[in-house]
């Protein structure tokens, strides 16, 4: 329990995070409660809530919540936030929750993009919302995690990546508008990271190939990034109360080229496009643990290559079981 050393006067800060029960969000825990945070951990399976708490409670002794919670229903996030103020006090919060479809446009539909806004950015408009009434009370850090996607148009990535520029808007804008009542708003554009991420991405097209090319450049060397790097100096940034945080060298580059030649940076990111998987499949979205293979040795040589790292990133960040779909 959160100790007080007055009636009413906590002794410890308090953070939430949604999306906290695998992948960065749990290692965004794992830093905060590494910090003297108590930290409550937000996700829509209990079980595996429950498993992200074990972890962190015996890898360091921390005090954790957790709350069960769709981010796509603004009720249950209204009572998630009013518990956990009410229990803890709310100082910061960290919306990560999202979703991944890999996968052509030709290959899916409206759907798609209906359920990547409905998570990452539906999810996260809930989140910062209901969040922000304590977060003034309390001159308090909201984070949002956006991606490098949402700085550039990314083929094959485009629902997740149209949703990951809305939420990098409305960081922005909420910057710009909270700063005056002593709200911290940090956005954060990640570029690749060992999460192990790509066992509970949603693959379509020719799923084999669209997974080993993820797959493999998600847990590149130089490529990618460790997952609690990268969460470490996600933590530090929303401590400081920074505006705005691009992390890898990579999304760095890509962040540059697309500022000062976006025309040149589109047409070059189209000639990258025809290396990757052409159009096909079913119509139907598999999570990556069910995807299969890639066809051909060459290819299931390099992804076994590229996505070693992240296959163990998966095993450290409770990403080994099957997680709950976008539509439920």
């Amino acid at each position: 329990m959160t100790t007080f050393d007055k009636p009413g006067r906590r002794t410890a800060p308090s953070a939430l995070v949604t999306g906290g029960s695998r992948g960065l969000g749990l290692s965004i825990a794992r830093r905060l409660a590494g910090r003297g945070f108590v930290v409550t951990i937000v996700a829509r399976d209990p079980g595996e809530l429950e498993r992200a708490a074990a972890l962190l409670r015996e890898e360091a002794g921390a005090e954790v919540r957790t709350a069960v919670c769709d981010v796509r229903d603004r009720t249950a996030v209204r009572e998630v936030m009013r518990a956990t103020h009410a229990r803890d006090g709310l100082d910061t919060v960290v919306a990560c929750a999202g979703v991944i479809q890999v996968a052509p446009v030709e290959s899916i539909g409206a759907k798609e993009f209906d359920d990547a806004l409905d998570v990452i950015f539906r999810g996260t408009v809930h989140t910062a919302l209901e969040a922000l009434p304590y977060l003034r009370r309390a001159r308090g850090r909201l984070a949002l995690i956006g991606s490098v996607g949402g700085l550039l148009g990314v083929p094959h990535l485009l629902p997740y990546a149209c949703a990951k520029a809305a939420v990098g808007a409305l960081g922005e804008g909420l910057r710009a508008e909270y700063q005056a009542d002593g709200v911290s708003v940090t956005t954060v554009h990640p570029g690749l990271m060992r999460t192990g991420s790509h066992r509970q991405a949603e693959f379509g097209g020719d799923t084999g190939a669209e997974f080993g090319w993820f797959s493999a450049l998600a847990g590149a060397p130089l490529v990618s990034m460790d997952a609690d790097r990268a969460a470490r100096r996600i933590v530090d940034a929303v401590v400081r109360r920074r505006t705005r945080l691009v992390l890898t060298p990579a999304a760095k580059a890509a962040q540059l080229a697309h500022g000062v030649a976006p025309a040149l940076t589109t047409r070059l990111t189209a000639v990258a496009t025809r290396l990757l998987p052409a159009p096909g499949g079913d119509g139907a979205l598999r999570q990556g643990h069910e995807a299969g293979a890639p066809r051909g040795p060459l290819a299931r040589r390099l992804r076994a290559w590229g996505s070693a790292r992240n296959d163990r990133a998966a095993r450290r960040l409770n990403q080994t079981r099957p997680g709950p779909r976008t539509s439920s």
